[in-house]
């Protein structure tokens, strides 16, 4: 027997809004009290990967499929568990939304199939139980989005007095740190607070977005609660297809050489500046999360993937055009190829299959996305942002913060093992004249002046997010993920050393700075973590290339647009030059920061 009942809604709220609340089947499922569930994935013959879970509900043990989730961003999603015995043959959700301008409106139909008068009896009193849920909740959400609240989904936990009282002195030792930067309480406030679809893995960035902070604050706040015993961290190897998290691991040194995905039946290499992510979860002692699913998959699991949509074999489908212009991934939920896409806006194209293929056709009908599968069998289209790793703390990007390596010195790879790293920026500095200034000063007082300007230097690194790989000599070999960064920190560097010779009474210190990017080795020498390469060597080599208050970068540093601009404020001497280890000429850029910015 169907059973089905239809809820109509309004909101004075832009569709935006309100699907953040509606599409967000993980944190609907635990507010409303559906059971947390676990949930296997098994490879089919024909390719397809088919996910069931497993639950007691109403005192009854439930298993069930969950068949690929339907939906188009900011307008429509239809999701849909399938059980194999039991008195309810089918459960359906479909949530339409719809934008009148001023307003939203929202349409949401319940559907049970049901095989008896049991599973009926069951199906009217959960369509009931729902109801009532689901107008307390969007009333709440209402209230929230007037308010301009960002919490949505509130979660019942209440901690004990004693999980308050350890937080409390946790949160003193955090705050005597360098690193507490005035957020411990809201970090805490988060703990609390938030449900537990919000803590299985939480992602600093993301929450330095929501609080409107710079990262590095929270990256660095994370990391010492790590230390202090507030956090646990973990690394997650994401797959490169579904960015789902296949495989966790505690300490660097037990990274896998290769992970294989089961919801892609891929097999793929573990790799630093992508898919090896540093996440985040509550100490157990401050409050016990239990991991497990409200819901595996759904367009609140994944806010990258904009559009799914499952088609049968030799079948067409027809989604709304509700896509802004940007860089998007095509490709199947299942195993097979993929397609990138900058799309500028006007007609998006067909997306055809082939036997597993993705390919682009001809325009779609104006304000639709048309899909079809030429395949003989059933295949889901994935339509995704690429954006995706904005809120992702890859191993890459941690690698290059000070506090990382200042507090997780521990975090090394396996001895012989090395990873690549794309795109780094290296510095590498010198103090000109250490030499004379040793004969002239005596052995001790110039030490002492090597190890404070190696202190004021340290401090600019960290400054603008880059980290320390080691001291050479009389130099810094320091590392930073992106080449703007880099610049700023020699400009302050060069900058600095004036204030820093009158402030100790000489006029002894003065530096050169040599500037590099691209792709290199991570590797474990003298138990910590380096770079190894031939960028690595010619960023080495350009420092020697200046004089005292040079700034010497290769040429494809300087033409990176955001140093670029920064450029803009200073007469560049730009030539080639002979580098030692280099059978090419090196094409350089110069600067002297000192009187030009």
């Amino acid at each position: 027997m169907l059973l089905s009942r239809n809820y109509h809604f309004e909101f004075p709220h832009p569709v935006d809004k309100l699907w953040a609340v509606v599409s967000d089947t993980a944190r609907w499922g635990e507010a409303t009290g559906f059971p947390k569930y676990q949930a296997r994935e098994t490879l089919q013959d024909d390719g397809r990967v088919t996910i069931t879970g497993h639950a007691e509900i109403a005192g009854i043990k439930i298993n069930w499929e969950e068949p690929p989730v339907n939906w188009i961003s900011n307008h429509w999603f239809e999701q849909s568990r399938i059980t194999n015995k039991g008195p309810i043959a089918e459960m359906t959700t479909v949530a339409t939304l719809d934008d009148l301008k001023s307003s939203s409106k929202l349409e949401i139909e319940l559907r049970f199939n049901t095989r008896n008068w049991l599973g009926s009896l069951i199906a009217r009193r959960l369509l009931g139980v729902y109801h009532e849920k689901i107008n307390r909740l969007l009333s709440d959400a209402d209230r929230l989005i007037s308010a301009e609240e960002p919490g949505l989904f509130v979660s019942r936990y209440q901690p004990s007095q004693t999980s308050l009282k350890r937080t409390a002195r946790l949160a003193r030792q955090i705050s005597e740190t360098p690193y507490d930067h005035g957020l411990v309480q809201k970090l805490i406030d988060y703990i609390n607070q938030k449900q537990e679809v919000d803590l299985w893995s939480i992602r600093p960035l993301a929450i330095a977005s929501s609080w409107q902070v710079p990262g590095r604050l929270v990256v660095e706040l994370f990391l010492q609660s790590v230390r202090s015993g507030l956090l646990e961290s973990r690394w997650d190897i994401l797959c490169p297809r579904c960015r789902v998290s296949n495989s966790q691991i505690s300490n660097m040194s037990d990274l896998p050489k290769g992970v294989h995905c089961d919801a892609c039946n891929i097999d793929f290499d573990s790799e630093f500046a992508r898919n090896v992510e540093l996440s985040f979860s509550p100490s157990p002692a401050i409050r016990s999360v239990e991991y497990g699913f409200y819901c595996r998959s759904g367009p609140g699991t994944t806010p990258h993937v904009k559009g799914q949509c499952s088609l049968e074999a030799d079948s067409s489908r027809s989604l709304p055009l509700l896509l802004d212009a940007g860089d998007y991934r095509l490709r199947t939920l299942e195993a097979g190829g993929e397609i990138a896409l900058t799309w500028n806006g006007g007609s998006f194209p067909e997306i055809l299959l082939h036997q597993g293929n993705i390919e682009l056709g001809g325009d779609s009908p104006q304000g639709q996305i048309k899909m079809t599968n030429r395949g003989s069998v059933h295949r889901t289209i994935v339509i995704e942002e690429q954006s995706w790793l904005r809120d992702v703390l890859t191993a890459e990007k941690v690698m290059t913060m000070q506090a990382f390596r200042d507090l997780f010195s521990d975090q090394v790879l396996r001895p012989g093992d090395e990873v690549s790293i794309r795109n780094i920026s290296f510095m590498f500095s010198d103090l000109v004249g250490s030499s004379e200034m040793f004969g002239r000063l005596g052995d001790a007082e110039a030490y002492h002046l090597v190890r404070e300007h190696f202190a004021v230097l340290s401090a600019i690194v960290r400054k603008h997010d880059g980290s320390i790989v080691k001291t050479i000599g009389d130099g810094i070999h320091a590392a930073y993920l992106t080449p703007d960064s880099a610049l700023a920190a020699a400009i302050e560097m060069q900058h600095a050393m004036p204030e820093f010779n009158r402030r100790l009474g000489h006029n002894e210190v003065s530096i050169r700075v040599g500037l590099h990017l691209g792709s290199s080795i991570a590797v474990t020498l003298n138990d910590r973590l380096d770079y190894y390469g031939e960028v690595v060597n010619l960023s080495a080599r350009l420092e020697g290339q200046g004089e005292a208050g040079d700034i010497t970068m290769s040429q494809a540093f300087s033409e990176d647009p955001a140093v670029a601009e920064i450029l803009q404020d200073y007469k560049l001497n730009a030539r080639e030059t002979s580098v030692k280890g280099f059978s090419d000429p090196v094409a350089i850029v110069q600067i002297k920061a000192l009187g030009q910015a």
